[in-house]
Order: structure tokens, then sequence, then C-alpha cells
């Protein structure tokens, strides 16, 4: 597939064309304050009711709408947003959503301070104006065409860009006519079996680091140790697994492609690397350049990132959106996605080159309607099945040497892939402490009303008429059930026993005592029992609530009974319809062509996942009263949302995931790598550490002993960072925290990454001391708070040393923000598992408090490990707990000097950058400290 991308012509231009500033008001709002400047006059500082006012009174420039309406407590404040604007003119160019970022993305001058923004505004709306007048303008193709309608929808913009962006000589084509089609290739030979010599290994290392570069030992024995999971296997269902710690610095990436590269080369194979974020999948494809090209001579590419279906644009979905299926903002929505999908390198709206803030400033869940969300592909039946973007990133790994996926993809398509000889049978788990976390959700059976009521859509279709594309399995298979009478009355069984599912409202109807149908009396049972059984306080607080399933009172068992009945009535004609669609295939009619074959292929793929998906949930109903199993742990929740009920369900998680990831993934593999820098646990009996890190991979379940391997970071952690233990901070000082927090970022000058275990403290703290620092000049931002996805916090915090963010779980993990934009890690409490149903019987089966410990040493060691990201990286590690057990001190690096201090002593530290001193200037008095370097005794009475 050959498509423009913007980025490799961004200044095509060499002698851009002057621009003007666009003469319209210009708004800026920021918890330092609000500004006004009117089309040509000063800049002025008016209140929260002046900016809302003159907003209401004429269309003015905002940059992030939903921001701006945010601060200033206006959910209804509309007006010229920026980002949209820069999205129709740059579709599928990256800019950081912020007045510094669309200035470095325009090549502009960077507004000084919040004062100069709506100034700014207005050059950079007439920067973007005079792009469009540019004859170089890489990405005129469609933009006419798309205008017109975009005036028709009464999009802002519109009437601004009308005088400027020319009709074209020769009509447009529309976007599904432009798109190129993919093409079918033979199948790929299985790999040849070959060995990797370690000298050759480190050869590849040297080209990929470098000419010139460091040799690091470090990295070359773990690239050496890598090349072992490529070995020729030597039993059946006994791979090669390594499990490889490396530590922050070792260049683990290169480590495992200078082998994986030569394998591919050598083997004819394909490699797969999997990781648990879409950061870390992006860095992959970035360092995967210096192995191999952008395309091989014959066009296809090397290299392929694969993704759920889920993250990739629908292009039938989006056909609908276009034609009437989106109305209002949304429809706007849709024609700068479709603008995007003439541009994007692959369809990968989430996380790949569409900007991550466009969906937020239309507030609804827009990209995720252009997905395809519940597994309703149409398959060859779609009319654009030969230019599908997931089809083709599909095909494109068939043939790839590497493809980059994540966990879940991986172990979904181990568990019900379609095609078994796409099956990797080379991994590398990179973030490999998240694959357990991963096979567990991907293992689990849950049976709720959401996902009943989902499978109901999926057989019936939608139960009110509207204009998108979802149709049931009659309407899907309609010349099936037309040809093979079997096969029609099957679809028609399918769908008369589908009307036991819950249908719309069934939520209210549970409240109010009045299910409908089998499962939703099932639901009604579940949903009073864990009300009658709550005793976590969690009703009162309007967290979700949940409780075992055990002991459970006659009525709930009876209900069960009648569901399973309910379910098995559903599953039976299911599999009846795809024996007759094997049928269909095995002695094809007439008229049934290759594209009709591919739809009925997808059919068969559809149903058999639902089959399998009803008869997990026959099997969980069937335990229910009966004796409990060891290998799983069932209860019952009802899930909430600031006390908004959103779902009931019946859960089942196994004990240990790892079994079934081990008989699926692990066993069919040849050679598997789990790595990561925190892949053991951090304890001072280093013969034990490895004891988790086996358990947690799989490998204890596999006749392979796993290899073990561990690089050390070659940082300087003495040097570069300290950790600092505040004990004067109150647990539950809600005023003490934040002000905590806001002294802290003070005193680092921003630059803070301030990690959270509960969303409420994070929304009041925030709530409490933005505005403080606004005002001081350094930026805050945080999760769940701001109305920006946390991809677009995050390149934000990285672009502005003097900014700052709050988050949660999502931030400990992944998040790579080297140099000084991260300077100081703050961590609200240490990080407790949540005592849920599931942990406490994990807790039990492994140990009780150690097995808590492990956690927390882990959630610790990955915190910390966002701090130092390169070798010129330092700061402080700020933990606000007056109870931080000695125990868990060995999650920090050895050599990391641990201090328990006051919150003054921490900030007289931060501001004057102290790291490792005990005496000399600046310093505090050696008398007002308790320190030790990683491995000293701290006294547990300081605890």
């Amino acid at each position: 597939m050959t498509l423009p991308i913007f980025a490799l012509a961004v200044s095509s231009s060499p002698d851009p064309l002057p621009s003007r500033p666009l003469p319209l008001p210009a708004l800026h709002a920021s918890h330092g304050g609000n500004w006004l400047r009117q089309a040509n006059s000063e800049t002025g500082a008016v209140s929260k009711g002046e900016a809302i006012m003159a907003a209401a009174d004429t269309p003015v420039l905002l940059l992030n709408a939903p921001l701006v309406a945010n601060r200033l407590g206006y959910p209804d404040l509309s007006g010229l947003d920026l980002l949209e604007l820069f999205a129709f003119v740059h579709p599928a160019h990256f800019c950081v959503p912020t007045p510094r970022g669309l200035a470095q993305a325009l090549d502009m001058k960077e507004p000084d301070g919040d004062e100069a923004v709506p100034e700014f505004l207005q050059n950079a709306a007439g920067a973007l104006i005079a792009a469009v007048e540019d004859p170089e303008w890489f990405e005129r193709a469609g933009a006419w065409s798309a205008l017109q309608t975009l005036e028709r929808l009464r999009w802002p913009w519109a009437q601004a860009l009308k005088p400027h962006v020319a009709r074209p000589e020769k009509a447009e084509k529309w976007l599904f006519s432009a798109l190129p089609e993919w093409e079918e290739a033979g199948e790929r030979a299985p790999p040849r079996q070959v060995e990797l010599p370690p000298a050759d290994v480190l050869a590849q290392l040297d080209h990929l680091t470098g000419e010139g570069s460091e040799k690091r030992e470090g990295q070359r024995d773990y690239a050496r140790d890598a090349a072992r999971i490529f070995a020729p296997r030597s039993k059946a269902e006994a791979p090669h697994i390594a499990l490889a710690q490396a530590g922050t610095g070792i260049g683990k990436t290169l480590g495992y492609l200078a082998p994986a590269s030569l394998w591919a080369a050598g083997s004819g194979g394909t490699v797969w690397v999997s990781t648990f974020t879409k950061n870390l999948q992006r860095q992959l494809r970035a360092e995967s350049r210096r192995a191999w090209p952008l395309k091989r001579p014959d066009g296809t590419p090397p290299v392929v990132v694969r993704k759920g279906r889920e993250n990739y644009l629908c292009l039938l979905n989006l056909e609908d959106a276009l034609q009437g299926g989106f109305q209002g903002r949304p429809a706007i929505l849709a024609q700068l996605v479709a603008r995007w999908a003439a541009f994007t390198r692959d369809g990968d709206m989430i996380g790949g080159d569409l900007p991550g803030w466009l969906g937020t400033l239309f507030r609804k869940r827009g990209i995720a309607a252009l997905t395809d969300q519940r597994g309703e592909c149409i398959y060859a039946g779609c009319p654009h099945y030969r230019k599908c973007f997931i089809e083709r990133a599909g095909r494109d790994s068939a043939q790839a040497d590497l493809v980059i996926a994540n966990h879940a993809l991986v172990m979904v398509n181990a568990a019900r892939g379609r095609d078994h000889a796409q099956r990797p049978t080379r991994l590398v788990f990179d973030e490999g402490h998240h694959v357990f976390e991963a096979a567990d959700s991907t293992f689990a059976a849950t049976l709720s009303g959401q996902e009943a009521i989902e499978l109901r859509r999926w057989i019936m279709g939608p139960e009110r008429k509207n204009r998108g594309r979802r149709r049931g399995l009659s309407a899907r298979l309609a010349d099936v059930a037309s040809y093979d009478e079997q096969g029609g009355e099957a679809i028609e069984t399918a769908c008369e026993a589908g009307k036991a599912l819950p249908s719309e409202g069934w939520l209210g109807r549970l409240a109010e005592g009045d299910p409908c149908g089998p499962l939703e009396t099932l639901l009604a049972h579940a949903r009073q029992t864990v009300y009658a059984r709550d005793e976590s306080g969690g009703a009162e607080a309007g967290y979700g609530i949940e409780t075992e399933a055990s002991g459970l009172p006659g009525e709930i068992i009876e209900a069960a009974g009648a569901a399973a009945a309910a379910l098995a009535a559903i599953r039976t004609p299911l599999i009846q319809l795809g024996g007759r669609l094997e049928a269909i295939m095995a002695d094809p009619p007439d008229w049934l062509d290759g594209q009709g074959r591919a739809r009925i292929d997808g059919a068969r793929h559809s149903l058999s996942w639902r089959v399998d998906l009803l008869s997990a949930w026959g099997a969980l109903l069937e335990r229910l009263g009966g004796p409990a199993d060891p290998e799983f742990v069932d209860w019952l929740a009802v899930d909430r949302s600031d006390a908004r009920e959103f779902d009931v369900g019946i859960h089942r998680r196994w004990l240990d995931p790892m079994k079934p990831f081990a008989r699926t993934v692990l066993e069919p593999s040849h050679g598997v790598m789990l790595t990561s820098a925190t892949l053991t646990d951090r304890i001072e009996d280093e013969g034990k550490a490895w004891d988790a890190a086996i358990a947690r991979s799989g490998a204890a379940h596999v006749e392979s002993s796993p290899m073990l391997t561990n690089a050390v970071s070659p940082f300087d952690y003495a040097s570069r960072a300290e950790v600092l233990i505040v004990t004067d901070i109150k647990r539950g000082d809600l005023p003490g925290l934040a002000g905590a927090y806001a002294r802290l970022i003070e005193a680092s000058q921003g630059g803070v990454l301030g990690l959270f275990t509960a969303i409420r403290r994070l929304r009041a703290v925030h709530g409490r001391i933005a505005d403080r620092l606004a005002r001081e000049g350094l930026p805050l931002y945080a999760q769940h708070v701001d109305p920006i996805d946390t991809g677009t916090l995050v390149d934000i915090f990285r672009d502005d040393p003097r900014a700052s963010l709050l988050g949660t779980d999502a931030l400990r993990d992944g998040v790579d923000v080297p140099g000084r934009s991260l300077r100081c890690v703050v961590l609200e409490a240490v990080p407790w598992p949540r005592p849920d149903i599931l942990h406490k019987a994990r807790r039990a089966a492994n140990g009780g408090s150690a097995y808590d410990d492990r956690i927390i040493r882990a959630r610790l060691a990955q915190a910390f490990g966002r701090l130092i990201r390169g070798r010129e990286d330092q700061g402080h590690f700020v933990a606000l707990s007056s109870a931080f057990p000695s125990r868990l001190l060995t999650a920090f690096p050895k050599g990391a000097t641990v201090r328990r201090v006051t919150l003054d002593e921490a900030l007289h530290r931060i501001e004057n950058g102290l790291i490792g001193e005990t005496t000399g200037p600046g310093s505090l008095p050696q008398d007002a400290q308790i320190a030790g370097p990683l491995g000293d005794s701290i006294p547990d009475g300081f605890a």
C-alpha cells in the first residue's frame, strides 16, 4: 500500500506564502485566568462570565474548545477551534494540542505567556488558511469536496476557508474509490531451521547500534541470551523459554531485534514482538527501521503493527456515517476522519497517526463508532473489503519479518484465530510483567447485561430503526437462508431463541424489580444478592460492589438453571448453522464466487466465537450452587461509576490464568521470551527473586525449563536519583495532601508526575491546586479531569518542562518521558492492591501478605522507572506516606539513597537539586536525616 504520509513533506514549499492574522476575536482560558483579544485591539484579562458572553455573542478563536469549556465551567461553549482547522489542513500529522505545540507544528514563535495566546491564535489561524493557498499544499486532494459537505453541515470554519480552497480542475475521487486495494499473496513457506552463532548476533547488534556507538556488555550479553529462543525446537509442546530482566538503559529493544532480524532473514519466518502499551509499539516501529527498510523492493512492508479490530477505521462504518448515519457535530467528525483516511499510514485510529485529541473535540464516542467495536464485520460481504485497513494489516503480517502486536491480540489470536498457519511461533513479550494481567483478562468469562445485550444485537440486529449498518444474522446471511433450507431454519430458530436475552432498558427494569426473560431474571436476582450481602460500604460511597458466588439463595440457583437452558437454546441452532455453512463451503453452489466464500468463512469464524462464548456462560451457570472448583474464582458484581449502575454480571476467572496461557500460547510456540525491567521480585533473598517471575510467565506449566538472565541497569542511581519518604502527611488529610503536591511542584518548577491510587483524591487535589500553580506559570493537567485522552496528556507533559501531570495506574507503566520534562515522581500513597474477591483468593493461594508485597514492590519499581530514562536524567521519587513499610524499600534500585524526611526537608532537597549528598553547601545537617543506601537497615519504628 502506498499512501502519502504528511510527515515526509511538512515543509514542501521552499517559500511559504506570507500569512496575515485572522481578524476574529480570540479567547484563551487557563487556570491562571482568561484573556480575550478582539479582532483589532489589545488583549485584556476578562472574568469567566465575560469570556462566556463574548463566545456567545460572536464566533471566537479557541484552542481545544472542550478544555476551554471545562475551565470556564460552561459545557455548551463553542467557537472556531484551531485544532479542527489543523485536522482539516494537515490530516495524519502530529501536533501537541497546546499553544506551544501548535506553534512548533506550524514553525511559529511560541507565545510568551497566557496573555500572548489570543494574538498567537489569530496568527496561527492566518497561517493555516495561508497554507491551503500554497501551490505545494501536500494534503490538497479531496479538500474542496470535503469543504462543500462541511459547509452544508455548518462547520464553523467552512466560511473562513471557502474563499481560499480552490476548486480542482478535475472532479475529485470519492475516498472509497481513491484508496488502493490490497492483493492476495501466496501462502508463506514454513520457516527454515537455522542456528544463530553468537558472533553473528553480536555483529548484527553492532550494525543496528551504529558505527562508533558504545559497546555495552550488558546489551551484548542480553542479545546472546535472546538468540537462544530462535534455536530449533527438539520436542513438541516444549518451546525454548527465556525470562530476561533488562534494567533501564540496557537497550533491550535492539538487544532482541538483533537476533530476531537475523533469524527472520535466515529462516524466512516471522517474529512477533508483543507489548502492553501503545507507546512502546510506537517506539518499536521507530527502532525497527534500523533493521528493516520501510518497504521491500516489491513494495511490501517487512514490519507491520497489528492491533485488535477495534483500533482500526471501519470503512463501512465511515461510509454510513458520511451518508447520514451521523448527525450534527458527529457528522463533522466523520468528514475530518475521512480527510485523515486518505493520508493515513495504516488506518490505526487508536495510538496511530490519527491525532488522539480529535475524538475528544466532539464529546461523544464518535471515534469508537467508526471502528468495529462489536465484532460485526461482514468480511467479504462489505463493498470495501478489498480496501479494508484491517484485512490489509492481516495480510501484510502474514508476509512480514516482524509483527509488532499487543499481549491481548496475541492471546486472542492463539485462542480463536481464523488462520492457524498465521499463529506466531517465535514470540517476544516485551513489558513481560504484564503478561499475567493480559492472560487473566483474555481467559475470563463474564455473563453480564452488557455482554448479553451485545450478543442479542449480533443475532437479531438492532431493536430500533436506525441508519447504521448493524444487522442481524437474517440480513447478513440472507442468501444462505434462501439457498439452504436447513441453514435458514437454524437462523430463524436462533433469532427466536435470542429473544430470551436482555433487551433495551434492561437496567431500568432490574432496578424496578420487573425483569423480562430468563437472563434478566437471573441478573435481577444477582443484583439483589449483591446489595443484600454488601458490607464494604461501597454502596453508599458510589463504588461497584460484589459478593462471592457461594451459599447462594435458591431463587438465584433456579434462575441460573432457566438461564442456562435459554443459552443452550441459542447455542444449538448456531452450531447447526455453522455446520450448514461448512457444507456449503464443501459443495459450493454455482452462485458462490470467491468473495462469497470469504464472506461465509468470516461468518463461520464469528459463529465459532459466539458458540464458545455461550459454552463458557453455560459452564459458569452450571457451577452456581455446586461445589467450589479450586481452579476458578466466581463472584457476582454490580458495576457502578459515580453511584450510577452500568452493568450487573456473574464473573469467572482462573485462579492461575497462566495455565490456559501455557496451553494456548506457549506449547504451540517454538521459542518465547518474556522481558522487562521489572520481571523479578526485588527481595533481599536473590535465590527466590525468580520464583514469582516463573510462576507469572506460565513456564511452570510446560515441560521446558526456562532460561533466566538478568542484565543490570548501567545507570548510576546513587548520584542520579533519590527516594524521599515524607513522614508528616497524615493519611486522609486531603488539604495537607493537596498542599504537599502544590509545594512539591513549585519546588521542582514543574516536571512532576503525580500518581494516585484513587480518582476521587486526584480530582480533589487538582481542584485545590491548579489555579495556584497556574499563577506561578506552572501548568497542571490531570487524567479524569481534563477532557483529553491519556496519550495526548503525556504528549503535552513531555512537550513542556514546566508542566505537571496527575494520573492513576495508566501513567505508572509505559510512560516514557526522558529529559527535564520529568524530574520528580510523587506517589500519593503506597499502592496497596484492592482487596476484591479475586485478589483475596489469589492472596490466600500464594503466600498471603507476601503476595501483596510482591505486587506492591512491582508497582513501586514501575513507578520509579518513569524517573530515570536516560544517562543524563536525574530527579527525586517522593512517597507521601508516613507508614511506608521498610520491607518494600527493596523495590528501588540498589545504590539509590532512601530518606525518611519531613515535607520541608523534601522540599529543600528538591529545590536545591540535592541527590545522595549528606553534607556540603545547601544540604541539611546529618542528624536531621534518616538515610541509607538501599540494603542498609532502616528501623521499622519509622515505618
